[in-house]
Formats: C-alpha cells, sequence, structure tokens
C-alpha cells in the first residue's frame, strides 16, 4: 500500500484515451491505505455541491494532511469571494451567505491572497471565461501546494484535484477536457 511512485507510473499516457474517471479513482484507492482515501474522500467531496457546508470544511481543514487542509481553505475562500462578487452585484447585503471560515474567531479579518484574481475573473463577461478562469485559480493552487514534491500524496490529491476539474469540463466541453487532460498528464509525467 502508499506505492505513490507505482500509482503515478500507472497514470495514462498523454495521446491515450481519455479514461474514465471514476474508473482511475478506483485504481488509485486500490493502491491506497485506509487513511490516504479518507484524504481522497475529502478532495473529491469538495466537487460535490451537496457536500459543501460548514460541517464539511470545519472538518477539511483540521485534516492531517497539508494539502487538504490548503486545497479546500483555498476552495471556500474562492467561493466566498464569489458569493461576495454575487451580493455586490445583485445589491445584496454584504456579507450574505458568506460561509465562515471554520477555526476563525468573528471579526477576525481572513486574508485571502487570490481575492483580486478572482474578481477579475468574476468581471469577465464570457459565463465560460469565468469558468475556466476560475478553474485555472484552483489548477495553479494545486501546483503551489505540491511544489518542489515527488512521489508522496500530496501529489497524488493534486492529480485527483485536476482530474475532477477535467471531469467537470468532460462534461461541459468534451475538446477542453481532452485538452486539460493531456496537460495533466503531461504535468505528472514530468515528476517521473
Amino acid at each position: 500500500m502508499n506505492n505513490y511512485e507505482y500509482i503515478i507510473a500507472s497514470l495514462p499516457l498523454p495521446g491515450e484515451t481519455v479514461p474514465d474517471a471514476d474508473g482511475l479513482l478506483e485504481f488509485i484507492r486500490s493502491q491506497c491505505s485506509e487513511a490516504d482515501c479518507r484524504y481522497i474522500d475529502c478532495i473529491t467531496d469538495g466537487f460535490r455541491r451537496d457536500a459543501l457546508d460548514e460541517a464539511f470544511y470545519a472538518k477539511a481543514l483540521v485534516s492531517k494532511n497539508a494539502f487538504v487542509r490548503g486545497f479546500l481553505l483555498f476552495d471556500l475562500q474562492l467561493r466566498n469571494t464569489k458569493v461576495e462578487y454575487l451580493n455586490k452585484a445583485l445589491g445584496r447585503p454584504e456579507g450574505m451567505d458568506i460561509m465562515p471560515v471554520p477555526g476563525i474567531e468573528d471579526g477576525e479579518e481572513v486574508v485571502f491572497e487570490a481575492h483580486d484574481a478572482v474578481m477579475e475573473v468574476l468581471e469577465q463577461d464570457d459565463i465560460l471565461s469565468r469558468e475556466r478562469g476560475l478553474d485555472a485559480l484552483l489548477w495553479d493552487k494545486a501546483d503551489e501546494l505540491t511544489h518542489l514534491h515527488l512521489f508522496d500524496m500530496d501529489v497524488i490529491l493534486s492529480f485527483i484535484a485536476k482530474l475532477m476539474i477535467t471531469e467537470r469540463w468532460n462534461k461541459l466541453d468534451e475538446q477542453t477536457g481532452r485538452e486539460m487532460f493531456r496537460r495533466l498528464v503531461d504535468e505528472i509525467r514530468k515528476t517521473r
């Protein structure tokens, strides 16, 4: 178990058919310990709308895994920035429907380093450009959190986060999904 080198080496080569994300996740899970599978579940749940509530983020942000904590904190802050943008655009009260960051006291300021970048993406007129821009920020955060990592669970979790983004685009726009998958496989192959 936890043979991260084997998992990475077994991922599809560039140019291969885009595999089913569920099948790829099943393979990865089969090679991981129960603890690592819980980290995988946490990342994949972060892409399910019905799972994203205060309890989910409270649990995720105390995870023992640094990637899970960092990625899902970024995700929560990105989502809160989207709500902030919508509140302003719709003339709703400031702070309405903003989810609190677990572990932060009321009145304590939370700095989100990508706030301006998210707002810039949201200012775009084309909805697909906005979605691509937001997903690009998540993709870049996954890269940032695994900078200088090679064969560890964080690299696998980063791959899974990117796979989930890719799978979403496969459903929205198959060509974009294929391009994102090729990029993902190229990135993981460079780590060998």
